[in-house]
């Protein structure tokens, strides 16, 4: 894709072609899309260093850079930075559900899906890595669930690794889908209360919401109708920084129309952060990212929930209504047009009972590749418990424990967080 310039970097695009299968390398391939981003001062340097960036998700692209800004700033003070579009995001072959219906019937549909997970991740970035590097490690930063794929690579190509830096996303190593859902319900219903006291006249307006979607046919602009369900869903965004915030102000102009209708302001942006067109992924293979060995992950969040009946879709009830969180549900699937095509093989992804292993505890046990992990007291997405016992778990690896950022601390911080991570691995801190 050749380079441009930005303020302060000069960005290139490189495509990779990958093997969908790295057990079968020679049949069918993919492609993989990284985006390149070196300081403008540092652009004819040969020895610069390099960090691969695993962003979040499962199923989003990587960041589009903007000159230097936030981590990334930081970042291009002593790196080359490597954006990767994880295998099916952004510019690599797109999974998309017109896509992947072409592919046959839900079985082979599954099947594909199937090969978007962690462990193909790694293996992508250690071809692409020797095809920039040659045998040179390199420093791997992982953000959520780009942290949960930082342990993958540590488990399986070791060999790869010069430092690995995690925030926010440091995995149970064992835990099944429906440990991790057990835990963060509590934790959900946590940001629901301080959301409710920061904001208190939002809980008659919820209610008022919420009624008027159990008992009338409320329509987003893509025609799917709001639900009490999909509405307590926006709860996703109450574990960022801003989240409460923003909740407010999502909510503020649902009846600026002034009738009982919800405004079509309010049902646009609610629309908005429903939609999943852009990341099925985040759907389909959410909770396939806690499957090991033979156990289904069977739809864990809607099971569990049955064990905390105050997050039941019930507007009449006398408590606040509670929002939920990272949760993914049989019906996002079925009630999103753009993913319904995939329901049948989402449904045989719950079923799958033969998942390979995503983490090798003895060879964690012990690494030897510095491991620096921001671990956030109080994030709603990823357990503080769980995290605790796997960076205890491994080798070489620091903790650096704080409630001073939420989940997105890496991204908001201006570059504190990648500082202060930096600083533990060099042994500065």
């Amino acid at each position: 894709m050749g380079s441009f310039r930005q303020a302060g970097t000069v960005v290139t695009g490189h495509r990779f072609p990958v093997p969908l299968d790295h057990d079968d390398p020679d049949g069918p391939r993919i492609e993989v899309f990284a985006r390149e981003v070196v300081a403008s001062a540092h652009a004819g340097r040969d020895d610069l260093p390099w960090l691969l960036f695993l962003q979040g998700g499962p199923g989003y692209g990587s960041p589009r850079p903007s000159g230097r800004e936030g981590w990334l700033n930081r970042a291009l003070s002593d790196f080359r930075v490597l954006l990767l579009d994880q295998r099916g995001t952004g510019l690599s072959t797109p999974v998309t559900a017109r896509r992947v219906a072409a592919l046959g019937g839900p079985a082979e549909q599954a099947r594909y899906l199937t090969r978007f997970r962690a462990d193909s991740i790694v293996l992508d970035a250690e071809l692409i890595r020797r095809e920039l590097l040659g045998d040179t490690p390199w420093t791997i930063l992982g953000q959520s669930y780009g942290g949960f794929c930082v342990n993958t690579y540590l488990s399986f190509a070791p060999e790869g690794v010069r430092e690995a830096l995690v925030t926010g996303g440091t995995p149970g190593l064992a835990a099944a889908a429906e440990d991790v859902y057990r835990r963060t319900y509590p934790r959900v219903a946590a940001k629901n209360a301080a959301f409710y006291d920061r904001y208190p006249g939002d809980i008659d307006l919820v209610r008022d919401i919420a009624r008027r979607l159990a008992g009338h046919d409320e329509r987003m602009p893509n025609g799917r109708r709001l639900t009490v369900e999909g509405f307590q869903s926006l709860g996703l965004m109450l574990g960022m920084g801003d989240g409460a915030d923003r909740m407010h102000y999502l909510l503020e102009p649902a009846f600026a129309d002034g009738g009982p209708e919800l405004s079509e302001v309010f049902l646009q942006q609610a629309g908005a952060l429903l939609s999943h067109t852009d990341a099925p992924i985040h759907i389909v293979l959410h909770e396939a990212i806690y499957g090991q060995g033979s156990n289904p992950t069977g739809w864990a969040a809607q099971r569990v929930r049955d064990e905390f009946p105050e997050f039941a879709p019930d507007p009449d009830d006398r408590d606040p209504l509670l929002f939920t969180g990272e949760m993914i549900y049989p019906w996002m699937v079925a009630d999103d047009p753009s993913l319904a095509p995939l329901r049948e093989a989402a449904d045989l992804l719950a079923e799958h009972d033969d998942w390979p292993a995503l983490y090798d505890p003895a060879r964690l046990r012990g690494n030897d590749v510095p491991v620096s992990a921001a671990v956030y007291h109080d994030d709603m997405y990823v357990d503080f418990e769980l995290s605790m016992e796997t960076v205890q778990s491994v080798g070489s690896a620091r903790a650096w424990v704080t409630n001073e950022w939420e989940h997105d601390g890496l991204r908001v911080s201006d570059g504190q967080v990648l500082d202060r991570l930096l600083r533990m691995s060099r042994g500065e801190v």
